[in-house]
Order: structure tokens, then C-alpha cells, then sequence
């Protein structure tokens, strides 16, 4: 296979289109928004997700685009760079009166852009997992709640089958989405007994790259004879020295199992998995998954990518659900109207790769298979544990003060993200 004269021109030519064109081209095409890092610390998982979506869209077209008119993507590079991703987000909606968003990655992105997504009244598809504790008018979260990972991955750790482990690493990059991941879980141990001496929770910084002293640290909180076990919330390419020490350091998956919530197989693709055999992944989607939905959309992403070993994940996944339901939404209400859009969002069902169904619920959540998987020495992920059907999204969660009074329903009369059912009044603080 080779990359066509053809395919390279038609690429260059939809980026400059995508730079260039004004407000009259928007009317004669539907604009989508791509806000993903394609540069810094970010880039190694975001940049694949813009890919899809380019991928998602040009399919679109060669169906016959939406409401009579082809969709134009417009592609933005935040560069890791926070509070860019405002910047950018502003730019896509003024500038390139796009429809919707596509875009972020870590929480704190997302945090950067919801006062414009607000203030515009536009549209956000977020596909990542992430801390909950939020449900925005103006976001559709298309990624896992902490009870649709973080929390079963503890679960599957504690029981028998998974290692039986009492004694707990949280390792997170110092950000808003590991720490309030780890603030939960910290709760949730607690309750299921373990003792506060047994939870070790630290942080490094974006891009960290020197591991050493902290693998060290980990086998030292793991050499008491007791069950350990890593819950990794470690983000980008510090992932990838990461990994790499706990193969030069002999952490075996059978002496303290890490289980990562922000590492599939893009992230595994530039690492020596030999050495990590049996340590943990805990998604919604591995591209591992074996039916005909998955094949073929791996079929496609590789003919698109012109690559016969590129390979899937998660976030993708997130992406492509969102996307189609995106389509139909605007489809049942006849306009990229956000606010039609937005009503005619909830209820809407798509199959994920997975071999089931995605519903979007009035949360601004979708339903989710949650799956356990183990890496391999080819670099993939295989599931050793999933949910017997999709799960439904906590936005709030049930294990921290403050939090386990609110739910959020976007329907009408509610219309609220976080509606205290004791007080049975509208607008608790969001953090």
C-alpha cells in the first residue's frame, strides 16, 4: 500500500481550507471543530484522535454528508498548552462558526474551555475518561465516569480472581483528573476496610521522565509481604519511561499489578511490552475485541492510515460513538442548531465496537461495557474480565461529601447538572 499523489493533495488541501475559509463557507458546508494536541507532552495520544475523527468525517461524506451539505473539518493544535485549548476552542466557534467540538484529552483542557463552550452556547464531545463530578449543558462526555473504570478496576483488584490486594499505590500526573480520581478511590477503599497506612498516593509532573526513585519507592511499599497493587492514573508520554522502568526494575504483574486508566494500545506501541506481560488495563474498548463491527473498523482505520499495524483504543472508540451520534441528532432535528442538537442528543442509541449498544442518557453520559485487560508481549490488550452488559455513568459519585446528594438531568423541567435530590433545588457548586 502507498499514499496516493491524490490522498496527500486532497489533506493539504482541506487543511488550508480549513485554516482559511470564512463565515461564507460555512454556510455552504457543516463545520466540525478537531481540538486536539498535536504537539507537546499530549501529542502521543491526541494527534490518533484527530486522525479518526478526519477519518469519521471523510466517511461521512462519501455517504452524502449531512442535511444535503458536506462536513468540512477544522483541525487545531492547543499544543498541551491549557489554557490554549480556550483560545482555540474560542477561535473554532467565532471564527470557523463550526457546529461541535471534538476534542481534549486531560481534565484540566476540558476545565480550560467549558467557560466558552458556555458562554457560546456550542457543543463539546468529550472522549476520555475522566473524574466526574461534573454534567455541563454544553458537554457531552463520551469517555467512562469513575464507576464505569476507575472504581470495577479496584473491585476485579480486590477480589480473589484479580489478586486479592490490600495494600494500594495511587500514582497520578499532578492534574485535576488524578486527583480527583484518587480522591474517590482513597474514600472508597477506606470504606471497604483497607487501612490508611495501606494507601500510598503520590504525583509527578507532566512529561516526567525520571522514574527511577519512584519505582524504587513503589517495590519498597510492596516488599511487605503483603498483596499490592499500582492504580495508575499517569497521563501522556511519561508513560512511557514509566513503563520502561518497571521493566528495568523487574516489576512483575505477578509481584504488584499496575493497572493503568490512561494507557492503551497507541501509548503501548513505542514500548518493549515483554517485560509487562500480565499487568493491567482498565478501558471500555481494546482493540483486541473480536466481532464484525470491530473488525471492520479496524479494516478501515488501517486502509485510512494506509498502515496494515495501526492500531485502535479507547478514546477512539469514544470519538467514533460520539461522532455517530453527533450525525443522527442533527439528522432528528433537522439543524446544527445547538440547542436542538442538545434536546435531540438524549435517548440516542449507537452500537459501539464492543459488539453492543451506546445509549446517551439524560446526564450528558453514555452507557459503557467496562472491560479488564492484560498486555501482552505483542503490545496489545487482552480482557480477562468484562461487565455482562453496558453500565450508566455516576457523574456524581456516591463515595464523597458533597457529591452522593447530586444527579443531573438535562431534560425538561430539570434541566440541571447537579440537582440536589435533598434539597430539591438546582445549581450545588461544580467543582
Amino acid at each position: 500500500m502507498h499514499v496516493s499523489r491524490r490522498r496527500i493533495l486532497a489533506g493539504a488541501s482541506l487543511l488550508a481550507a480549513s485554516a482559511f475559509a470564512g463565515p461564507a463557507a460555512a454556510q455552504d458546508t457543516i463545520r466540525v471543530g478537531i481540538l486536539h494536541s498535536l504537539s507537546g507532552t499530549m501529542a502521543i495520544s491526541e494527534t490518533t484522535l484527530k486522525d479518526v475523527m478526519l477519518m469519521l468525517i471523510e466517511e461521512q461524506n462519501k455517504k452524502g454528508g449531512l442535511l444535503g451539505k458536506k462536513l468540512e473539518a477544522v483541525v487545531v493544535d492547543p499544543a498541551s498548552n491549557w489554557p490554549l485549548f480556550a483560545e482555540k476552542a474560542r477561535e473554532l466557534i467565532t471564527a470557523q462558526k463550526v457546529s461541535a467540538v471534538f476534542g481534549c484529552w486531560t481534565s484540566v483542557s476540558r476545565k480550560s474551555v467549558l467557560p466558552v463552550f458556555k458562554e457560546l452556547n456550542s457543543i463539546l464531545f468529550y472522549p476520555v475518561q475522566y473524574e466526574g463530578e461534573e454534567s455541563e449543558r454544553n458537554v457531552f462526555y463520551t469517555g467512562a465516569a469513575p464507576n464505569q473504570q476507575a472504581i470495577p478496576a479496584v473491585d476485579y483488584l480486590m477480589s480473589k480472581e484479580g489478586g486479592d490486594v490490600k495494600r494500594w499505590v495511587l500514582a497520578g500526573t499532578d492534574y485535576v483528573y488524578p486527583r480527583t480520581t484518587n480522591k474517590i478511590l482513597e474514600a472508597y477503599l477506606l470504606s471497604k476496610g483497607i487501612k490508611p497506612e495501606d494507601i500510598s498516593i503520590n504525583y509527578t509532573p507532566f512529561g516526567h521522565s525520571d522514574w527511577q526513585t519512584r519505582v524504587a519507592a513503589i517495590k519498597r511499599f510492596g516488599s511487605t509481604g503483603v498483596k499490592t497493587a499500582v492504580v495508575s492514573t499517569v497521563n501522556g508520554d511519561a508513560n512511557v519511561p514509566f513503563y520502561k522502568e518497571l521493566g528495568n526494575q523487574g516489576v512483575k504483574a505477578t509481584d504488584i499489578p499496575v493497572v493503568a486508566f490512561s494507557v492503551g494500545e497507541e501509548e503501548l506501541a513505542g514500548i518493549d511490552t515483554k517485560p509487562l506481560v500480565g499487568h493491567l488495563a482498565a478501558w471500555n474498548y481494546f482493540q483486541s475485541m473480536d466481532n464484525p463491527t470491530n473488525r471492520d473498523f479496524i479494516a478501515r482505520w488501517r486502509a485510512f492510515k494506509n498502515n496494515p499495524r495501526a492500531v485502535t483504543n479507547d478514546p477512539m472508540e469514544a470519538h467514533v460513538i460520539g461522532f455517530a451520534m453527533w450525525v443522527k441528532a442533527v439528522e432528528a432535528a433537522g439543524t446544527t442548531d445547538p440547542v436542538a442538537v442538545r434536546r435531540a442528543m438524549i435517548g440516542i442509541a449507537v452500537p459501539n465496537l464492543s459488539g453492543g449498544v451506546s445509549t446517551m442518557m439524560p446526564n450528558h453520559h453514555i452507557t459503557k461495557p467496562v472491560l479488564i485487560g492484560e498486555i501482552q508481549d505483542n503490545g496489545q490488550i487482552s480482557t480477562v474480565w468484562q461487565t455482562p452488559g453496558t453500565v450508566v455513568a455516576q457523574e456524581w459519585s456516591p463515595h464523597l461529601e458533597g457529591s452522593r446528594d447530586l444527579i443531573a438531568d438535562h431534560r425538561a423541567p430539570m434541566n440541571c447538572g447537579n440537582f440536589n435530590v435533598r434539597t430539591g433545588r438546582c445549581g450545588a457548586a461544580q467543582r
